[in-house]
């Protein structure tokens, strides 16, 4: 097995502990492990030649997510923001011990960190891809369940945060994704 693989594989075995799950196909299964392979799927499919730190990140993004839950930070708009910038840390360290743990160099494992924290995110590819990525896979597989629990002005809102964060390439390939007729609509009022 390579040394990519078995980084990965070491981030899977962390996130099949998530007792949180999520039903595919029938199936209840680890949250994060399914997130984690939504992720890859998607840099597979619209970015086959990123690198091993990309390809990482990717993985990565939400590596033990369940350790730092919302409800332990504040209310509201800074707690919800503190909560997202403490899970970026949080992630990249984790994802850095385990590239350390399997032989990657410190600088290796700093760069995949740095791209989890999405730091120069419009001017690091790699760091916008992750957010891409992230951006497609939300629509993709979580943007029904966020929708049916908020008003319509809030998704449309949160629809144009989403697309002004994406590159245009990303932007690009959301418009090729097949939504459910009222996901499409919202988009299609956002976007407007």
């Amino acid at each position: 097995m390579t040394q990519l693989q078995n980084v990965l594989n070491a981030i899977d075995t962390i996130n099949e502990a998530d007792l949180n799950t999520t039903l595919v196909d029938g199936v209840n299964q680890p949250k994060e492990l399914v997130y984690g392979r939504y992720m890859t799927a998607c840099l597979e499919k619209y970015w086959p030649q990123a690198d091993e730190h990309l390809q990482i990140a990717v993985r990565a993004q939400h590596v033990k997510r369940w350790q730092l839950k919302r409800v332990d930070f504040p209310a509201g708009k800074q707690g919800y923001l503190t909560w997202r910038k403490e899970l970026g840390i949080f992630h990249a360290a984790t994802a850095k011990a385990i590239m350390l743990e399997h032989g990657y160099s410190e600088d290796s494992a700093e760069t995949t960190a740095a791209i989890i924290r999405k730091e120069k995110l419009k001017s690091n590819d790699n760091s916008q891809t992750l957010e891409d990525v992230a951006c497609l896979v939300f629509l993709q597989y979580y943007f029904d369940e966020f929708a049916a629990k908020h008003k319509e002005d809030k998704i449309i809102r949160i629809v144009q945060l989403t697309w002004r964060k994406m590159s245009t390439q990303g932007q690009e390939i959301a418009l090729t994704l097949t939504l459910p007729p009222h996901l499409a609509r919202l988009v299609a009022k956002a976007l407007a």
